[in-house]
């Protein structure tokens, strides 16, 4: 609509700025030594809802970092959205590898450089704008409630007991998230499907302290040297994974959702080019998007023990650690896997050794609906702004809350992601294009009101029909 255009023209350079201020806030949750950033980071974004408009602005308390929530009620018989999102960010780690500070956002070759540009505070932002644009316009076609917490990048621990406490705080008729991708620019995609994610940290320890590796090696066992065995015998040579059990529950794609995956536009050669690497590599007899997007991973994350610093320690260390992630897929249960893996990389160990498996976070894997009123009121919004339709796409990476929203809330997820797989989320230099934060505070206006017409025009059907196709 012209008035959403007009409005967000004659505001665009204040939404930059906005978001920049968000930026400069090192809200690092898993980091304690920015717990104070985080803190300042949730009450920025709590000022900015009051300021858009939004109403019961709170600051809700839990066992970690605060989680806003806003709402702003025009009338309890229209359709209301529930919008998700998170103010912390990753590590920067490693610092030196960017070209910029990552606390400092600067804009370079039409991107938004720093860390959270994209993953999620860019995201996030944009839909506190879009609401703007519509409250202020007064257009706000829907109910909305905002909920954003602080600690998705550590496990959103105290997010689950949040919801599942406020039951009748939160409902609503769909969750509306934007902390996903879509393939290009000019081939917007909404994500389907997301992994779920088993997160561990193993510690192997050997000698009772750190040994000089003259008098002692080829003599002591050295856990570095264990653990990576270990760690390679975690995966066989055609890419499976080699824990008992991991794949009995794996769902395995129908045809038709296989060749819906397929269909996805994807150039192989022009990813490996962005990577800059010679050859792609993982489970054999799946391609790139099945490996990545409907096929279970294990990843070690980190990797440390002995001596890193400069120059030379002749040292046998008497400890070694790794930080190790499995991907998971539809009737995979991220406890049990777990508990499988621990199970087995035990017995991995040789009796020179002791072994330590810490379950650090994880969360279920999730499909949503093409066939919803949501997301075919999403699928109408990017038509509307990008002028072709969107592509349905699986997404790799997790996002716990969606199917905790479902078993909590009873509610399904439409995840409309601006974001691109090239903008270096978790890794130095991340951004996030300004057309896609534009883009993004353009589009999410038309979810709201193609799905008031299409709830409204869903009325006149039965109730079990409208049950189907929430």
């Amino acid at each position: 609509m012209d008035i959403w255009n007009d409005y967000l023209t004659e505001h665009k350079q204040r939404f930059l700025d906005e978001l920049f201020d968000l930026l400069r806030i090192p809200s690092v949750s898993a980091d304690p030594q920015f717990k104070e950033d985080v803190y300042k980071a949730a009450q920025y974004v709590y000022t900015k809802l009051l300021e858009a408009g939004a109403e019961k602005v709170e600051t809700c308390k839990t066992a970690g970092y605060p989680i806003i929530y806003a709402e702003k009620i025009i009338d309890p018989s229209l359709p209301t959205v529930l919008v998700y999102g998170h103010y912390d960010v990753q590590p920067p780690d490693p610092y030196e590898l960017w070209d910029s500070p990552p606390f400092q956002p600067i804009i370079k070759n039409e991107k938004i450089y720093a860390r959270g540009a994209c993953d999620d505070k860019g995201q996030m932002y944009m839909h506190i704008k879009a609401f703007e644009v519509l409250n202020k316009t007064n257009s706000l076609p829907c109910n909305v409630k905002f909920m954003f917490e602080g600690e998705e990048e550590v496990g959103s621990e105290n997010l689950g007991i949040f919801v599942a406490e406020n039951k009748d705080k939160l409902k609503a008729d769909v969750v509306l998230i934007s902390d996903t991708s879509m393939i290009a620019n000019d081939i917007p995609s909404i994500t389907t499907g997301l992994r779920g994610l088993s997160y561990v940290q193993v510690e192997v320890t050997g000698p009772n302290r750190d040994l000089h590796s003259g008098v002692y090696g080829g003599a002591v066992a050295n856990p570095i040297n264990v653990l990576t065995k270990m760690i390679a015998a975690l995966q066989d040579d055609q890419g499976r994974i080699t824990i008992p059990g991991f794949y009995d529950k794996v769902h395995i794609l129908t045809p038709d959702e296989q060749a819906e995956l397929n269909g996805t536009p994807f150039d192989l050669d022009a990813y490996k080019n962005e990577l800059e690497i010679n050859d792609i590599q993982g489970e054999e007899g799946f391609n790139t998007l099945e490996r990545s997007g409907v096929r279970p991973s294990l990843d070690v994350n980190g990797i440390w023990g002995g001596y890193t610093g400069e120059g030379a320690k002749t040292v046998l260390p008497s400890k070694a650690y790794a930080k190790i992630s499995m991907r998971l897929v539809p009737n995979q249960d991220s406890e049990e896997i777990t508990r499988l893996f621990k199970q087995y990389f035990e017995s991995l160990a040789p009796p020179s050794v002791k072994v330590t498996v810490t379950p650090h976070h994880g969360g279920e894997p999730a499909v949503t609906p093409t066939n919803s009123i949501a997301y075919q009121a999403a699928s109408m919004a990017f038509e509307t702004t990008f002028g072709k339709k969107p592509v349905p796409t699986r997404d790799g990476g997790s996002i716990p809350i969606v199917a905790l929203f479902e078993k909590e809330l009873q509610l399904k997820t439409v995840l409309m992601g601006f974001g691109l797989n090239s903008d270096a989320i978790h890794s130095p230099n991340e951004h996030y294009g300004l057309f896609n934060y534009y883009k993004g505070i353009e589009t999410i206006p038309h979810f709201y009101k193609n799905y008031h017409q299409l709830k409204k025009g869903n009325n006149v059907v039965s109730s079990t029909t409208q049950e189907v196709s929430q």
